[in-house]
């Protein structure tokens, strides 16, 4: 009558079940394979700076800003259920 035993070792090895999926599940190797990931700059080389980002609340789409090539500005807004909307602008205050 280890029943149990039984029950307890069938529930932690679940358990584990579940976190392995949710390791792998938020890897960047994963979210490559789906399309999900940074696409790949040829040489390893480009404009790694950071962008300002701006919080929405909740329900909203988040919007990122920098300045990309010489005189330009991009905005980005995240989308969970499509594309991201992406906006490239003039701004003086890009060039450089």
């Amino acid at each position: 009558m280890n029943r149990g035993r039984s029950s307890g070792a069938i529930r932690a090895a679940g358990l584990v079940v579940i976190v392995a999926g949710l390791l792998v599940g938020c890897s960047q190797k994963y979210d490559d394979q789906r399309g999900k990931g940074d696409a790949p700059v040829r040489g390893k080389a480009g404009d790694n700076t950071p962008a300002e980002v701006y919080n929405m609340p909740d329900g909203f789409g988040n919007l990122a800003t920098k300045c990309v090539g010489h005189g330009f500005r991009a905005y980005v807004t995240t989308n969970a259920s499509g594309p991201s909307n992406v906006q490239i602008v003039e701004d003086k205050a890009c060039a450089g």
